[in-house]
């Protein structure tokens, strides 16, 4: 009798920790799709903060470069395009250079990105960076697995440098899954909005996912150092990702509200005089909406 009642006990302890392992797998899940009205709310919160590191950056002679890393299709140019839509231009300037040219091919590998990272008040993005010889060169054979090798050993050291020169370096890498990826270069074809976004070497670069895996683990194992982290962002969710990574941002790069007066405001009135229209025929765009 007695073995009978402790095999029942058993199996109730059984049945409540598979209950609560249950549970506790329900609230690991992840959230549904953010309602777009949410999203807004938020992301509105973040440009208000984002313009106030903008007057900071301009105010202190702050220098800031983000780089932006990941997969085709990861998100990068819908991230990118969130932090920039309600900030100067000349102060937020984003980076995405074509192909070497033959004179460039010629150059130290890094050199023709230098001139593009900030001046005093500037915040430069890379969309893309210094880093596709250690990805897309590596792996599409654009490179020796030597030279990729020289790359690696050698960023640390001028990540290292362009610190100490006072400059506030962020990397991150956007984490796309196998399928989500999918999906999202399928939408490219299927999109005409889109399918500039679809080149050769994006579908060349589809089939080799592992190659692109251990890429981006030597990558990490060498060029993940305390003045210059990596920071990976789980992209599935673009809403959330993009959200995510702005607030990242703005802990990582110290700012307060610049002090200034209040603007004063707009005259009740001004003078509007009539008979000031251009005295040549203007040609008007036509009314097609």
């Amino acid at each position: 009798m007695g073995g009978k009642k402790k095999d029942k006990q058993d199996k109730e302890a059984r049945k409540a920790k598979d209950a609560l392992n249950a549970k506790k797998a329900v609230k690991a899940e992840p959230a549904g799709p953010m309602k777009a009205k949410d999203y807004d709310r938020e992301m509105k919160k973040l440009h208000i903060e984002l313009v106030k590191l903008q007057q900071w950056v301009v105010h202190k002679g702050l220098k800031v470069c983000i780089v932006f890393e990941g997969r085709d299709g990861a998100g990068k140019g819908g991230t990118i395009k969130a932090i920039t839509e309600r900030v100067s231009p000349r102060v937020f300037r984003v980076v995405a250079l074509p192909a070497p040219t033959e004179r460039e091919k010629s150059q130290m590998y890094i050199q023709r990105y230098m001139p593009h990272w900030p001046a005093a008040g500037e915040v430069v993005i890379f969309d893309r960076s210094w880093y596709n010889r250690a990805g897309v060169e590596r792996v599409m054979g654009f490179c020796t697995d030597e030279q990729a090798q020289k790359f690696l050993a050698a960023t640390p050291m001028v990540e290292k440098a362009m610190v100490e020169s006072g400059i506030i370096l962020l990397k991150y890498w956007l984490e796309v899954s196998p399928d989500e990826q999918t999906r999202r270069l399928r939408a490219r074809a299927d999109d005409g909005r889109k399918i500039w976004k679809l080149s050769p070497m994006d579908i060349k670069s589809y089939t080799r996912w592992d190659d692109y895996s251990r890429a981006r683990n030597d990558m990490f194992a060498a060029t993940d150092t305390p003045w210059a982290p990596w920071f990976v962002v789980k992209s599935d969710d673009k809403q959330r990702a993009r959200l995510n990574l702005i607030a990242h941002l703005l802990s990582k790069v110290p700012y307060k509200k610049v002090p200034h007066d209040d603007a004063e405001p707009l005259p009740k009135h001004r003078k509007v005089s009539k008979g000031l229209e251009p005295a040549v025929p203007l040609k008007c765009v036509p009314d097609v909406f």
